[in-house]
């Protein structure tokens, strides 16, 4: 019964802060900031900008995340460090009220911030999942927080579209109005939905060691160690090659999509309900993939949404009306949240054990700094050729290389390596590749 409030504050804390990812990161505030923030710049540099502020908050999460995993490894501060940059994302996302016309500096500031408190805060969420559910259930929790993730992400969504569109019924004048109350709803709402999270769940307990460097010190020494550490992980590692090629082409589609409408002509209001699309559409079709990955391995279920988002991204070069947006916001949400899931619950099995938060820093470098170079070349190509089209298409690559990564990973032998190298011993059961 503990274990079940415990695994379900966990999943709250998803349904929460997954608006962050919606309304901010994905819908509203793209839009926002190529009419409103951006207002007076050419055309192509508001989405270039955009960009590259996504791909500096990436880099400084990259460069943070390995860091602050192994002190809270060392610390037993997991929840602590949650707390801090759940809080820096939430504040950030208030703030956001207050940007006006022509304010894409402040903007782009507070998307920085936001975005290293939202990515950062998740470094220890996820480091958490091991340690409050097992092998056998390690997929469908993974995928439930996922799930929930896009109910709540979802719901907020909807309420604040309506906002926008109909801003009179709450009290607001206008439309842009009704997008600085949206940002501002997304703090208020990851707060609440994160309370149970930091009531609720309890880190293992560990035995005190006298410090006698800065947590600091002691990061910067404990990145190292695990730099040379994780040589002995070579599944784990071919792992982490692959996640890093194919999650920049995911990242980049989830933070550029709502933006490379907006530059090929696709009115806001189409553009924001392709993205609820995705959301309700990948509510069941995260479930279905955590049953598929019971079915067929977390490998192959994993490798087949890859593939569907080679077509994605293809289809995206070619599109040219809302009905073709609508189409491919259908595509991403049958894979969105299966491949991040099973990416993450995959993970999860070959980490040995006491180095789930530093070796989940290493995950989230992965995903971080790789995710810098999708958008920053999306970014770059716009603004060299005036348009993001080949921007786009530039992602299959990501994604064939991932695939190719993957092929060789046995996630079975690194089950196997992470036990041995934890002590333990015992025959591991997991579906054949």
């Amino acid at each position: 019964m503990k274990r079940k409030k415990t695994v379900f504050s966990w999943v709250l804390y998803d349904f929460g802060n997954s608006a962050f990812a919606t309304t901010i990161m994905a819908a509203v505030l793209p839009v926002f900031y190529y009419d409103v923030a951006a207002k007076g710049l050419e055309e192509n540099l508001a989405a270039s900008y955009w960009g590259y502020s996504n791909s500096i908050a990436v880099l400084i999460v990259a460069i943070m995340a390995p860091i602050l995993g192994a002190i809270s490894d060392y610390s037993a501060a997991k929840k602590k460090f949650l707390r801090f940059f759940a809080y820096m994302g939430m504040i950030a996302s208030v703030l956001l009220a207050f940007v006006g016309e022509g304010d894409y500096i402040f903007a782009s500031i507070l998307l920085i911030v936001g975005t290293i408190g939202f990515s950062g805060g998740n470094v220890f969420y996820d480091a958490f999942l091991p340690e409050i559910t097992d092998e056998k259930e390690i997929d469908r929790v993974s995928a439930s927080g996922f799930a929930w993730g896009y109910v709540g992400g979802g719901i907020l969504l909807a309420i604040n579209v309506l906002m926008i569109l109909k801003p009179n019924l709450f009290g607001l004048p206008h439309a842009t109005a009704a997008s600085q109350a949206a940002f501002a709803s997304v703090g208020v709402w990851w707060f609440i939905f994160s309370i149970p999270l930091f009531k609720n769940i309890r880190e293992e307990k560990k035995t005190a060691v006298k410090r006698e460097k800065s947590y600091v010190a002691i990061g910067f020494s404990r990145v190292a160690g695990t730099f040379k550490e994780i040589r002995q992980y070579k599944q784990l590692l071919i792992f982490l090659l692959a996640f890093w090629m194919y999650n920049d082409g995911i990242s980049t589609i989830i933070k550029m999509a709502t933006i490379y409408g907006k530059d090929i002509g696709i009115d806001t209001n189409s553009l924001i309900t392709a993205l609820l699309i995705t959301q309700f559409v990948g509510i069941p079709c995260t479930f279905f993939f955590g049953w598929l990955a019971n079915k067929i391995s977390a490998k192959k279920a994993l490798t087949l949404s890859l593939y569907i988002y080679m077509g994605i991204v293809v289809l995206g070069y070619f599109m040219t009306s809302a009905f073709h947006f609508y189409m491919l916001a259908v595509c991403v949400g049958f894979v969105q949240g299966g491949a991040q899931s099973l990416s993450r619950s995959i993970f999860g099995r070959m980490i040995p054990a006491n180095k789930h938060a530093e070796f989940y820093g290493f995950y989230g470098i992965s995903a971080k700094f790789a995710a810098v170079f999708g958008p920053f070349i999306f970014a770059l190509v716009g603004q060299l050729t005036g348009s993001s089209r080949l921007g786009i298409v530039s992602l299959v690559f990501f994604f064939i290389v991932g695939i190719i990564l993957l092929k060789f990973v046995d996630i079975e032998k690194g089950m196997e390596d992470a036990r041995r190298q934890s002590g333990k011993v015992g025959k591991v059961e997991v579906k054949p590749e």
